[in-house]
């Protein structure tokens, strides 16, 4: 029985150190880009995009669909190092297992 408690209160101290790495991943903060550069894109761990830049050469308003193009390249080259940052974060705690729903 002892075993068990001892296993459980390591499970609980994990538990808590996964939430406030998780917490942390707000401060961490990267950018993706697209264009060479004329569209940047940075969010945040969480995936929340916290801002856009589009140099003015990246604007043509005979070519609007490139511009979009840019965008949406430079907001999921964000996204996918954003992903990046959390599971290697969280892969500290779980042992590079993927476990659903976690991250």
């Amino acid at each position: 029985m002892n075993n068990m408690n001892q296993m459980m209160k390591q499970v609980k101290k994990m538990q808590e150190q996964m939430l406030k790495a998780q917490e942390a991943l707000a401060d961490k903060k990267v950018e993706g880009s697209s264009g060479g550069g004329v569209v940047t894109v940075e969010v945040n761990g969480h995936k929340k995009v916290l801002s856009i830049t589009i140099k003015p050469e990246a604007v043509d308003p005979d070519d609007v669909e490139m511009l979009q193009d840019l965008v949406l390249t430079a907001v999921n080259d964000a996204l996918t190092k954003a992903d990046d940052i959390a599971n290697a974060d969280m892969s500290k705690f779980t042992g590079g297992m993927k476990i659903p729903g976690l991250f």
